[in-house]
């Protein structure tokens, strides 16, 4: 096991790599109910469709996370992404049903693993300017830190402000305990990290899950039962296996020409999304957790992406949205996962989730979301490598940081820093600076943006 991973040459341990892959799991273990939430609301019968997609959400995460730990070899995890599952049902589905935006996804995948084997995205990678690259691990670190803040209830909506924090006010009907939960997490975890103890993040989480039941916030399951499965298996090979309509994909949407640009703006937007989504993520997080050369590229890199292509297909036939790379593999990586048995870990606990879902599920979002708060912080520190005394690097890193909460979306951030670099550097007569695949890219992304 060592020498098929490396552990011992990437100073790690058995007992570290297996820590990690379980605390990217429980950092991630939301998705396999938000996703069959999202994507069964699209359909004719969402109580029918919810089982199915269920099953295809934890088979698409495994398959993905399970590559990426056997043939990249690298601490990732992946399962049907945030964000590209609500593009694909307010967006897709409601024009062409749930099973042509699944036709949608597999035409994205299998463009993904064509520009992949070609070696394109992992030019685009090297395309990337350094500050940027800095600028993409801070970003993404703001992000992750906002989406735990947000699924804790710390920060929560406010019309005038858009964003405001919690209300601990004891005048109010409930008393908010699951953002009170979230915040003896935080300092928990840093306390831990602080003495250097070990699996600092993993035991952050159980124990404010345990904390959480006299609070109220974590719910325990009357009961652990298998009861469904054969029906949600049977209810999935129905439903949702292969059950891909390329014939509402192609039909009468306004004419052959509106139809044709229809489509098209719908695997131009799942691939850039997508393909820069996990750029971020995998630039973003081993650089935090210094895997990258002295060049700032990550070694196996075409390996992670051609991952990632190969799960969108199989996600797409499998019946769920893209699949990609999460952020909360900074979760596991903060916890000292370097290698391929961190995702090996964390694919076989998706497996796992399907048959012992209710017991996955009991870990409460405000348990999970210091998690995200502390990489967070971990992520953001690679900050101070920016050169802020060069305005023509430091807006355009400046507003990939921003953008990628703001905006919620790390492929936006990214968007926007790489336009304005490419406009700055021509109108300051800094030309040397671009390469003709950095300004490709901000030409790509204005023309998404516009469409």
């Amino acid at each position: 096991m060592d020498k098929f991973f490396g552990i011992q040459a990437a100073k790690s341990s058995i007992r570290t790599e297996i820590i990690a892959g379980f605390t990217t799991f429980f950092t991630m273990a939301y998705i396999i109910v938000v996703n069959p939430n999202i994507l069964s609301a699209t359909t004719s019968d969402p109580d029918a469709y919810w089982g199915p997609i269920f099953i295809a959400t934890c088979l698409s995460a495994a398959v993905g996370t399970l590559m990426m730990g056997l043939y990249a070899r690298l601490p990732f995890a992946q399962a049907p992404g945030m964000g590209l599952n609500a593009f694909f049902a307010f967006s897709v589905a409601t024009v062409y049903g749930y099973n042509g935006a699944l036709a949608a996804v597999l035409v994205s995948g299998i463009i993904f693993i064509l520009i992949t084997l070609i070696g394109l995205r992992e030019s685009i990678v090297k395309a990337i300017p350094q500050n940027l690259k800095i600028a993409i691990s801070a970003g993404i670190g703001l992000f992750i830190a906002f989406v735990g803040l947000q699924g804790a209830g710390l920060i929560v909506n406010d019309d005038a402000t858009l964003v405001n924090f919690a209300s601990f006010s004891l005048k109010q009907d409930a008393f908010p305990f699951a953002p009170l939960l979230a915040l003896i997490g935080v300092v928990l975890i840093a306390i831990l990290y602080h003495f250097k103890i070990k699996g600092s993040i993993l035991i952050g989480i159980i124990v404010c899950t345990l904390i959480g039941i006299p609070m109220g916030v974590t719910q325990l399951p009357e009961s652990i039962t298998t009861a469904h499965l054969a029906e949600n298996f049977s209810s999935w090979t129905n439903l949702s296996l292969f059950k891909l309509d390329f014939g509402a994909l192609l039909g009468d949407t306004g004419g052959f020409f509106a139809g044709v640009l229809s489509i098209l703006t719908v695997v131009i937007s799942f691939t850039m999304v997508d393909m820069f989504d996990t750029i971020g993520t995998l630039v973003g997080t081993a650089k935090q957790a210094k895997m990258l050369d002295e060049n700032g590229n990550l070694p196996r890199m075409r390996q992670a992406l051609m991952c990632d292509a190969v799960a969108t297909v199989a996600g797409a036939c499998m019946g769920t949205s893209t699949v990609t790379t999460y952020v909360e593999s900074g979760s596991g990586i903060s916890e000292g996962g370097k290698t391929g048995l961190t995702s090996v870990t964390t694919g076989l606990l998706f497996i796992v989730a399907i048959i012992l879902a209710p017991l996955a599920m009991i870990v409460p979002s405000a348990a999970t979301a210091p998690a995200l708060i502390i990489v967070g912080v971990l992520m953001m520190s690679g900050i101070k490598e920016l050169d802020f005394s060069d305005m023509t690097e430091a807006v355009p890193a400046f507003l990939t940081v921003i953008m990628m909460p703001l905006t919620y979306s790390i492929a936006t951030g990214i968007g926007i820093g790489i336009i304005s670099y490419v406009l700055i550097k021509l109108c300051t007569g800094k030309v040397k600076d671009l390469s003709i695949i950095t300004a490709i890219i901000a030409a790509l992304f204005i023309i998404k943006f516009i469409l």
